[in-house]
């Protein structure tokens, strides 16, 4: 999915269509379930009734809204910035409504790493394109860092409780620092892990479960996940998946730094997806395959670094923004692209 986004004659429009229409079905769907019939509602594993939509559990649901609701939010920053966008009033209202329900979804699912990191990933979005950041690369460096400096020095100093509790969480983040006290033990092989996707089907998950029955854990043995993508990575594939991990996130920040300079749309949102998927990551799966914010993340990190290196010439111009969000060059009307290609399309 990704590639087929990348590769599109116009990119971004083509993500801004999938934005639309993945959550004109899943968000209303999704609130009808919830309101109205049992099926989208389910009971967690401490007995709680927990609302679930068109999923099958409340950080799922969380998650999908968190991505989706990210690119709406984006969508709408444009139009409210490009008035001669067309039928951009009708658009807007959408756009609005689609929004509202999102935020909506968002408050009654509970997902607390989900809220956080849609409002930080909002704040990235829209902090970007101020003139005194998105054109000066070194602040957007700075920016970066001091959100994950942020994030590490609260724990360091023991600031987890209060971090955690801001939330609606305790200092264990819902019983997660417990699992990842269980689970380091278990690694089979530091070095290499036990292999892509294998763990939860080895042995030494025996060794995580008996951990955890011994802590109290309700019924261990039905963990399926390590609620946290580096240490998801570190058993399945060891120090070496970790650092290819790592080494990812790094060269998608750096690379979606420079294309902020040349084309403020298409950085703030990739930006935004990079820093949010590596904060998800740290109480949630993320870099599992199929997740949506390894999808998402994976759209920025492939798109910044085709756009760098000049391979997209459509949607991902090295060219000048264009404030109405028009097709550049005398081959525009005809749908062709110029020599230095066009920039951003309508968004539907």
């Amino acid at each position: 999915m990704v590639l087929i986004i990348c590769t599109d004659p116009l990119p971004l429009e083509a993500l801004g269509r999938l934005y639309s229409r993945i959550g004109f079905i899943l968000f209303p769907f999704s609130v009808a379930l919830i309101r109205y019939t049992t099926i989208g509602r389910a009971w967690n594993n401490d007995g709680l009734l927990t609302n679930v939509g068109v999923t099958t559990n409340k950080n799922m649901l969380g998650l999908i809204v968190f991505v989706i609701s990210l690119g709406v939010l984006w969508n709408v920053r444009r139009l409210l910035v490009n008035e001669h966008e067309p039928n951009r009033r009708r658009r807007l209202l959408s756009q609005g409504i689609l929004l509202a329900f999102g935020i909506y979804l968002l408050s009654i699912a509970h997902s607390s790493t989900s809220m956080a990191c849609f409002l930080l990933g909002s704040g990235l979005v829209l902090a970007t394109h101020l003139r005194a950041i998105g054109r000066r690369p070194s602040r957007v460096y700075a920016l970066g860092l001091a959100i994950l400096c942020a994030g590490g020095l609260a724990l360091l100093l023991g600031g987890a409780e209060d971090t955690a509790s801001a939330f609606g969480r305790d200092a264990t983040f819902s019983g997660r620092t417990n699992i990842w006290a269980a689970l380091i033990p278990a690694a089979s092989n530091p070095i290499i892990g036990a292999g892509f996707e294998s763990f939860w089907n080895s042995p030494n998950v025996v060794i995580a479960h008996r951990a955890l029955a011994l802590d109290n854990w309700y019924h261990p043995e039905g963990l399926n996940e390590a609620h946290n993508g580096y240490l998801e990575v570190y058993l399945n594939l060891g120090w070496i998946g970790v650092c290819f991990i790592v080494l990812i996130l790094a060269t998608g920040f750096s690379r979606a730094t420079r294309v902020l300079s040349r084309d403020v749309e298409l950085g703030s949102l990739t930006l935004s997806y990079i820093i949010c998927g590596a904060i998800y990551s740290v109480t949630e799966a993320g870099f599992r395959t199929l997740n949506p914010m390894w999808i998402f993340l994976l759209f920025a990190v492939v798109s910044v670094s085709g756009a760098n290196a000049g391979v997209f010439g459509s949607g991902f111009s090295n060219g000048p923004h264009v404030p109405d969000g028009g097709l550049r060059g005398a081959d525009s009307e005809m749908g062709a692209a110029s020599p230095g290609g066009w920039h951003l399309g309508t968004i539907q």
